[in-house]
């Protein structure tokens, strides 16, 4: 069943800020974890940082199997067991999704723990693609604990479930320090 928005709603996007350790929208913020090496301008495939800088939203990406397909103006589609994202940077789809198994280095999508039951694709090395500069970066599931990343930004689960329905095109995300 397709999800029904206002006018207003259509054209509104909700833009969100990480700094100090909490991600922020219009009215609200909450805690969220960053990369391990913290947040870098000039981010490195595997540094563990998180990348400065503001990013487009493109889309949602989530378990069917845990979790309902989410109510979002953005793009939302269900993974599955063979989805994989490259993150090996001399292959030709580095940063780009991919089905399983995968002759180059890849991140399995499909995990054992929660954090990517539900996620939103940031638009961080999209256009174009520079091998090297970092890949598969997403606002996912935090852990429990809100443990470092290995470079995404990670709230609550409870958080990004609400955020989703409020997200559309035109929709950013704003990473400083």
């Amino acid at each position: 069943m397709a999800a029904r928005f206002s006018a207003a709603e259509q054209t509104e996007t909700e833009n969100l800020e990480y700094r100090g350790g909490r991600l922020h929208w219009s009215g609200g913020s909450a805690p969220a974890a960053v990369g391990r090496a913290g947040i870098k301008a000039d981010k490195r495939e595997g540094d563990g940082a998180t990348p400065a800088g503001t990013y487009p939203l493109l889309s949602i990406l989530y378990r069917p199997d845990r979790v309902v397909a989410p109510v979002s103006r953005l793009p939302v589609k269900p993974l599955a067991p063979s989805d994989g994202w490259v993150d090996e940077p001399a292959d030709p789809n580095y940063n780009r999704p991919i089905s399983l198994p995968y002759p180059a280095g890849a991140e399995q999508m499909w995990r054992e723990d929660d954090v990517y039951d539900a996620l939103v694709v940031i638009g961080y090395n999209t256009e174009p693609v520079i091998p090297g500069a970092g890949s598969a970066i997403f606002l996912h599931i935090a852990t429990l604990d809100l443990a470092p990343t290995a470079g995404c930004v990670a709230v609550k689960n409870e958080v990004l479930l609400g955020l989703l329905p409020r997200l559309g095109p035109g929709s950013k995300i704003t990473i400083t320090g």
